[in-house]
């Protein structure tokens, strides 16, 4: 494994991206501690995210907004405008691709690029130019932390250093001093639940971690993550693995209004057919339909109730829907009726590419199949021919506040059909 003795790698993070975005977009916004908000109308959410004034007065993301409002009575609700977002993260793209090319997409709000010689001679200008692309391009409001390092891993951490808007350059001959002095839950891999079992193998900072054996981090983790993330801190270039395609699946918290069960299935169809269309566009099939309900009783007790349904390898509309419907039959009997509706999930599982996929020769054969999927595939170019959901199976009745299958990600970046 190959040990880099200059940086090579650039990690950049847009500062409170959401928030920062919207101040860009909404000059009223600018210098207001705001926070970003699912929809209007409750104070029983959290602030998704929120702007660098916020965060100064104590606010965090995926904070409960009671919370929030106690510590920033001033805190400026704006609800989320998922589509601009997109739009803005597609504009940054372009505009630091401009300037050195773009290695990885990490997030909405990450990427990462490989340093050329000239890059690794004078990173403090690269930054620089970065930083005026953006400015010039897109505004002064969405600005951006950037970390050098010699792999991707060291300079996601520096790029946490110097936060809003700094640049933080780690050379392999200062290392691992940085490093020592932060605590694991500053260091991406490392959670809480890991932090306690490295604890209970006698771990209990980082300067005893670097000083520990890489098969001990494999012992520890029980498998070679645990050595991967040793050597990746220790300055080795260790290649990323490519991630394998898991699941299809959206989640919404519902308004007040709609948290009822004829509501709430309205909004999971929407849902379901937005997921089938994400997986049929990246050439899937699933076996297993998942539905999570996230509940409320009367005495506003939190509790929670989910179920799976199986396909057939399928990707049609009306075979998801079929299966949505079978769902919603088991939880309508089996909670009661007096039961509120908090949030939901969808879950497309058990994926099959379409290239490797293998049918029950009877199921193929079936004529009603091949007419579902040839209806779907028909549905799916007259709506990417017209830019809309222009033809659909049952009722498309968006919910208050939109955004079903477009909302904010911090992993997923959504696409423009996402919000036909």
């Amino acid at each position: 494994m190959r040990k880099p003795d200059t940086i090579e790698s650039l990690y950049l993070d847009f500062d409170g991206f959401f928030a920062s975005v919207e101040q860009q977009a909404r000059p009223s916004l600018r210098g207001k501690p705001i926070g970003i908000v699912p929809f209007d109308g409750t104070v029983h959410t959290v602030v998704i995210a929120c702007s660098k004034e916020a965060k100064a007065r104590g606010v965090k993301n995926v904070m409960h907004l009671g919370d929030a409002k106690k510590i920033c009575p001033e805190l400026v609700l704006v609800p989320q405008s998922p589509d601009l977002y997109r739009r803005a993260h597609n504009a940054l793209l372009a505009e630091i691709n401009s300037v050195i090319p773009v290695e990885a997409v990490k997030s909405i709000d990450e990427l990462c690029c490989k340093l050329d010689p000239r890059d690794i001679a004078d990173p403090q200008k690269l930054a620089a130019n970065i930083k005026a692309s953006i400015a010039d391009g897109v505004g002064e409001y969405v600005t951006c932390s950037i970390g050098f390092a010699a792999n991707r891993h060291l300079a996601k951490i520096a790029c946490k250093m110097d936060k809003p808007d700094g640049v933080t350059i780690w050379h392999p001959k200062d290392m691992p001093i940085p490093l020592l002095p932060l605590p694991f839950d500053d260091i991406p891999g490392i959670g809480g639940r890991m932090e306690k079992r490295l604890q209970t193998s006698g771990i209990y900072n980082m300067e005893d971690f670097l000083n520990a054996q890489p098969k001990q981090m494999r012992k520890i983790w029980g498998n070679v993550t645990g050595e991967r993330l040793w050597y990746a801190l220790h300055g080795y270039d260790v290649k990323a693995e490519k991630s394998k395609r898991g699941m299809f699946g959206h989640g919404r918290v519902l308004p007040p209004k709609l948290r009822n069960f004829t509501d709430a299935r309205d909004c999971s169809r929407i849902l379901i057919v937005k997921a089938a269309r994400r997986m049929r566009r990246e050439g899937y099939y699933a076996s297993t339909l998942y539905l999570w309900l996230s509940l409320r009783t009367n005495s506003q007790k939190e509790t929670s109730w989910a179920s799976k349904h199986k396909l057939h390898m399928a990707n049609d509309d009306q075979a998801c829907l079929s299966a949505l419907d079978v769902l919603w039959i088991q939880a309508k009997a089996r909670l009661p009726k007096t039961v509120r509706i908090v949030r939901l999930g969808i879950t497309l599982g058990d994926l099959s590419p379409a290239t490797s996929r293998q049918l029950d020769m009877l199921i193929n054969d079936d004529p009603e199949r091949q007419k579902w999927g040839a209806l779907t595939s028909a549905m799916d170019s007259l709506n990417s021919r017209y830019g809309k959901s222009l033809v659909t199976m049952g009722l498309w009745k968006l919910p208050a506040g939109g955004n079903l299958g477009g909302k904010i990600s911090f992993t997923r970046i959504p696409r423009a059909e996402d919000f036909w």
